[in-house]
């Protein structure tokens, strides 16, 4: 929304005549029972007022007046739509909380580029944590660091390591990570450049590589002193992500479980020599 459209949205607010209690039920009958547009139309212009004084009361997070003017006037509507006259209850009481929903949900999508605030715990702290830090920092306590985090934490429900968080967003403004660092110039580096990865090195990939290769290399000439049924046996026990039991291969081989044991036993025995003898240079 432009300039020019928000003054105009604030004029026609402004010059909007009050409803009355009656009035204002009767619309909300008409919208209701007969989808009167005309009558929802009344019921809105004349509370726009409501949006535009709430969309003050947020706009020190830096966000457009004119788009939190937007997002409250599609509260507003929605408040109108769910509307039931017969509790006697005037529609701006009804509808504060609305507005005040979609205005709060639209911060929340649009301050940072990090989404946050997803519970209600979060949406508090989110939105109370300057008033309450403001307040518990400059009373007669003048609570600051641990003890100022933990006064909020108790009073909102949410834990302390969330108002550090909370408070370190609040604080500091996104930053993009190709922002140069220092002097910008054809030599200066971005932020990006001085993140630090957990991966491995390129050159310790290409070592395990080669490393693994040549141990699976070594294994499969190992197997070849096995007989049959002790490679079977090692294949199916130790080769296997989910090694077999010695239960289950009694079973499928016709032998009892603690012959499987010795046999498999022994063949593990047999490739450690074969594994020795052939990779005795290397070892050394």
């Amino acid at each position: 929304m432009d300039d020019k459209a928000r003054r105009s949205m604030i004029n026609a607010a402004m010059a909007a005549p009050y409803l009355e209690r009656a009035e204002e039920r009767a619309l909300a009958q008409r919208w209701r029972d007969h989808q009167d547009q005309d009558a929802m139309h009344r019921i809105t212009i004349a509370h726009m007022r409501l949006v535009i004084s709430m969309a003050a009361r947020f706009r020190h997070f830096g966000l457009s007046m004119g788009d939190l003017i937007q997002e409250g006037h599609v509260g507003l509507l929605e408040a109108a739509a769910r509307f039931e006259p017969e509790r006697d209850v005037r529609f701006s009481t009804y509808a504060t909380w609305w507005i005040r929903a979609s205005m709060q949900d639209y911060i929340l999508r649009n301050w940072s580029i990090v989404r946050g605030g997803t519970s209600s715990a979060q949406k508090a702290l989110f939105f109370n944590l300057r008033r309450l830090r403001a307040r518990l920092a400059s009373g007669d306590r003048m609570l600051s660091g641990p003890a100022l985090y933990k006064e909020i934490s108790s009073e909102l429900g949410v834990s302390e390591a969330d108002v550090a968080l909370m408070d370190c967003r609040l604080s500091n403004p996104d930053s993009s990570l190709n922002a140069p660092v220092g002097d910008e110039g054809a030599g200066s580096a971005d932020r990006m450049d001085f993140l630090v990865s957990d991966d491995p090195l390129p050159d310790e990939i290409v070592g395990e590589t080669i490393d693994v290769e040549r141990r699976s290399g070594w294994l499969r000439k190992a197997l070849g002193v096995l007989t049959e049924r002790e490679r079977q046996i090692i294949a199916k026990r130790r080769l296997q992500d989910d090694g077999a039991t010695l239960e289950s291969l009694g079973a499928s081989l016709g032998i009892s479980k603690e012959r499987v044991r010795q046999i498999e036993s022994r063949a593990l025995e047999k490739l450690r020599v074969a594994l020795v003898s052939e990779n005795a240079a290397f070892l050394a």
